[in-house]
């Protein structure tokens, strides 16, 4: 199963918090051009066929990852700024290099079954990057809120190696955990004290 198999599923369950979020936190920080569900369902299109939908199912990592989202958008919607910078910045951070290496490593043509990888509504990753980590600055969160964002950004990165896990021999996977660590490494929680 390819790896955007699951991530549509937890794409899906994301976006759908983010639009119906009140929090002001959460939707700051939603940018359209990050969005990502309907890329992947262009990769579903093109690896299952006009009928994807009745073909794919969530592996057991990905239902758990949604199975969290949904918790804290109910519970802790602020909670989901978590969800916001690992997914939608590591996929950017990393996004155009995993594309290639996707293409390359299965046989693709360009552009074929990674959709999800392309961002072509952001010409400048550096720039958009910037602007996203200033607006994460400018949040309005308590200290406690803060530091619980961080630890909820920890479980992110344990749910996204447990469906990397699930796909033991996967090019993808060795990309996701380069990309992975490389914004682990960042430090850009700066906000936390």
């Amino acid at each position: 199963m390819p790896i955007v198999t699951s991530l549509y599923f937890v794409y899906q369950a994301q976006e759908e918090a983010f639009d119906k979020a009140d929090n002001e936190n959460v939707k700051a920080l939603d940018y359209n051009e990050l969005r990502r569900v309907s890329s992947l369902e262009e990769d579903m299109q093109f690896f299952y066929g006009n009928d994807w939908k009745s073909k794919i199912k969530p592996s057991t990592g990905a239902k758990k990852y949604v199975a969290r989202i949904e918790q804290i958008a109910k519970e802790q919607p602020e909670l989901l700024i978590a969800h916001q910078y690992t997914r939608y910045l590591g996929d950017l951070f990393g996004g155009q290099m995993m594309g290639g290496m996707a293409s390359k490593s299965l046989g693709l043509e360009p552009g074929q079954g990674t959709t999800f990888y392309q961002f072509d509504d952001i010409p400048d990753t550096t720039d958009f990057i910037t602007e996203w980590y200033t607006n994460l600055n400018k949040v309005d969160l308590t200290q406690e809120q803060k530091n619980e964002i961080v630890d909820e950004a920890i479980l992110v990165f344990a749910l996204n190696i447990e469906i990397l896990e699930e796909l033991e021999g996967s090019p993808f996977k060795a990309m996701l955990m380069l990309a992975i660590n490389s914004l682990k490494e960042k430090n850009l929680w700066a906000f936390k004290s």
